[in-house]
């Protein structure tokens, strides 16, 4: 993929874009975004991150990480968001809060619209990463905001003192019940299988505090209630066996999917829907780069979306330079 070097008029032959041109615009602002944000800037390139409504992606809604090199205590997702954002904007970065409603991958410069400019960029790195998976039963949607979250750390308060379920086994689900523990008096985590996939440290956790109790091999089937979520229907795999478990609140973690609508029709994606990549991040478009959990469908770590941003933008640098040297020997 790294072979190729566009020259204006590339795709439907419009050499020219309305609104501000940049050299590089990253949508997404999570880690591997702020990355390369910094990495372009540092770089010279001033690139423009778009964060959409909310900084951090999923690494910011997470209370307290503790194996991202470099902070032995751990550290707060939004904390370590934060940091990334201001060091990026140290060395020129522009961060903006703006949501991109439209791309267009076929013309050059390509076109980046959001719902209050147009720009036209040189280069883009798309870093939107992922969000939670629904269950996709009944209830779910209805009572979304009104007893079922997808995020501790934001609604938690909301349960003080009161009893809510957890569903999901994995880091983010336990790492989220740890968190509600400060606040709930009880807490019942629903899995599907008979242990969990999460750290050993954070099952060791759980496991030793006391307002936790698992509900083993048993998936939910709907979620009740009038106005408020009041109670999930569950069916345990083995036996068949249905019953009722009453609830102030549904907590949901089973995984997620990559934030990939926008690019549909723009970039090649696989069977799940990830951006498809190269080994140095390019997409199937010259010019446009993927990092972080957007085209991750492995690991989905911290530091791995960040060494994904910091390669995206370093090869974006030199796909800029390329074009400068075209243009200047054409």
């Amino acid at each position: 993929m790294s072979e190729f070097i566009l020259s204006p008029g590339f795709g439907l032959g419009m050499p020219e874009k309305p609104g501000p041109e940049q050299d590089i615009v990253i949508i997404g602002g999570g880690p591997a975004g702020f990355t390369a944000a910094l990495y372009g800037a540092r770089a010279a390139a001033e690139p423009l991150v778009l964060i959409g409504e909310v900084m951090g992606g999923q690494a910011a809604t997470t209370t307290e990480i503790e194996n991202y090199p470099g902070f032995p205590d751990g550290v707060g997702g939004m904390a370590l968001a934060q940091q990334m954002q201001t060091h990026a904007e140290r060395f020129g970065a522009k961060i903006r809060f703006e949501t991109v409603t439209r791309v267009d991958f076929q013309t050059y410069p390509f076109e980046v619209h959001t719902r209050s400019e147009e720009y036209a960029a040189k280069t883009v790195i798309v870093t939107t990463g992922s969000s939670p998976r629904k269950l996709g039963v009944p209830g779910e949607d209805k009572f979304r905001g009104h007893g079922v979250s997808y995020c501790a750390t934001c609604d938690g308060y909301f349960y003080k003192d009161r009893r809510v379920v957890v569903v999901g086994g994995g880091n983010s689900a336990i790492d989220e019940s740890l968190f509600l523990t400060r606040l709930v008096s009880e807490i019942k985590i629903i899995h599907r299988r008979d242990r969990l996939r999460a750290d050993a440290l954070l099952q060791e956790r759980a496991f030793d505090n006391h307002k936790i109790q698992f509900v083993w091999n048993t998936v939910v089937e709907e979620i009740l209630g009038d106005q408020e979520a009041a109670a999930v229907k569950v069916r345990n795999v083995k036996t068949g066996e249905i019953s009722t478990i009453e609830t102030d609140g549904v907590f949901i973690y089973v995984g997620h999917v990559p934030n990939t609508g926008l690019f549909r029709d723009q970039l090649e994606l696989d069977e799940t829907g990830h951006v498809i990549t190269d080994k140095r991040q390019w997409t199937n478009v010259p010019g446009v780069f993927a990092a972080g959990d957007v085209q991750d469908a492995i690991f989905r770590q911290i530091v791995t979306a960040v060494g994904t941003g910091a390669a995206a933008a370093i090869e974006a640098v030199r796909f800029l330079d390329q074009q400068k040297h075209k243009e200047k020997t054409e």
